[in-house]
């Protein structure tokens, strides 16, 4: 039979086309599971009967705390007993060695069982040595066999339960290899109805395919309780951990860490990456963005310089082209500057990425700092949407981002004039026309 990659959709016959999605090329052949061989190594809990909504009791049990603040609020507070959480990343990003330094620092107080499927024993003491990972608690099972994993887990009953990686264990009841959909499906399966019935909370490590998603089924996904991905570089030091699905918390929310040489450091004023180091140097401007519910300065920086070539150029690092190139149609209506036969660099200093329109005010006065070359004013910030008209539109949550410029030290705070609940003294604009007067004094 075919399985759809993207939906889970089964058929007989193979397709271009998913029947049921529509995705294309998104077919894997697989074998139909018709009956499971009673293997007697373990047994499941009996299933429950249906109970009233209402008569159900809730134990209060507190979140685990993994003492890193980075990964805590990824997570939504902590790690909730029971929950599944599968983390991807490129290779060599640092999921593993996330996973043992989580592991020792559990392990101080827990029992914490490191399941590998991938290495030997003497290379992740190896690596544990460089981690500096001691803690007495730490138990390590070598193991790709699911039948095997599971009585270990119910002899030593630990308090975490981390998989590295969920392609390489496998259920022998199954005629397939490691890291097949069915063996993918089953394992993982396995491991969330344990995680539910025992309380006990696993992290799953996935292989990621060369688009950047999770190896295997997308319902591999819309099994576990949370999704966690790590974003960045490999030849950048700072890498984002982005929470893309959470049932016990809030989802986008990102952690920042930074790479060392004795593992991964969580980053706790992000700010600080993102801004500049020069405050007099013309082209730069401070804006502020949202990643869930922190709030960030970034440092936005624009060159404008006559174009060598014919056509002009428009390159954005970080930010959408096409907004760009909305911006640039705006100013030159609106502010008679010609712009036309000058290239427009824009970049977003850390390697950031943004989609949401608040750093548009930022972007437009970097832009005319750039082509007027002078700096703008100290410790300015500009929080604000520019519409197609040149009006400054309000930006969401715009009391969170006041404060934290505020903290930071900026005291020249421009925003929109229909912007509300700021109880701080700020800058308030209807339109970009008065952006002059305010930035460069004319």
């Amino acid at each position: 039979m075919f399985f759809c990659a993207e939906c889970g959709a089964e058929t007989a016959r193979w397709a271009g086309k998913c029947p049921a999605c529509g995705a294309w090329n998104s077919l894997k052949e697989t074998t139909r599971v018709t009956g499971k061989k009673q293997t007697g190594k373990y047994q499941f809990e009996p299933s429950s009967k249906p109970e009233k909504l209402n008569s159900i009791t809730i134990d209060n049990k507190p979140r685990l705390s993994t003492t890193i603040g980075e990964l805590d609020g990824t997570l939504g507070g902590g790690i909730v007993p029971g929950m599944v959480v599968l983390i991807g990343g490129e290779p060599g990003i640092g999921k593993s060695t996330l996973m043992m330094q989580v592991s020792n620092l559990i392990a101080e107080k827990s029992n914490v069982l490191y399941v590998s499927g991938e290495e030997s024993r003497e290379q992740i003491k190896l690596r544990s040595n460089r981690l500096k990972c001691h803690a007495e608690n730490l138990l390590l099972f070598c193991s790709t066999e699911v039948e095997q994993i599971l009585n270990a887990i119910s002899d030593l009953t630990p308090d975490l339960v981390i998989i590295d990686s969920i392609q390489s264990v496998y259920f022998s009841s199954i005629e397939s290899a490691p890291g097949s959909i069915s063996q993918l499906r089953e394992c993982t399966s396995l491991f969330t109805r344990t995680a539910k019935q025992k309380n006990i909370p696993f992290f799953l490590i996935g292989h990621v395919t060369k688009d950047g998603t999770v190896a295997g089924p997308k319902i591999i996904e819309h099994m576990v309780d949370t999704v966690l991905y790590f974003e960045g570089e490999m030849q950048n030091q700072f890498k984002i951990l982005r929470a893309t699905k959470n049932r016990f918390g809030s989802t986008n929310e990102i952690g920042i860490f930074e790479m060392l040489a004795t593992g991964l450091k969580e980053v706790k004023n992000p700010s600080q990456l993102f801004l500049k180091e020069d405050e007099h140097s013309s082209g730069s401007a401070v804006g502020c963005v949202l990643e869930g519910s922190r709030a960030f300065l970034v440092e936005v920086q624009a060159l404008v310089s006559p174009a060598s070539y014919g056509t002009s150029q428009r390159v954005a690092l970080g930010f959408d082209h096409r907004k760009l190139a909305l911006l640039l149609a705006v100013i030159e209506k609106n502010l008679s500057i010609n712009l036309r036969n000058n290239d427009v660099f824009l970049n977003l200093a850390g390697g950031m990425k943004v989609l949401e329109p608040a750093l548009d005010l930022s972007i437009v006065a970097a832009i005319l700092s750039s082509a007027k070359e002078q700096a703008l004013p100290a410790k300015t910030v500009l929080l604000g949407e520019v519409g197609l008209n040149g009006e400054i539109r309000t930006v969401s949550q715009i009391d969170k981002r006041v404060k934290e410029a505020l903290k930071l030290g900026y005291e020249n705070i421009i925003v929109s004039a229909r912007a509300k609940n700021i109880k701080t003294q700020v800058t308030k604009l209807k339109h970009i026309r008065q952006l002059f007067p305010v930035l460069f004094g004319k």
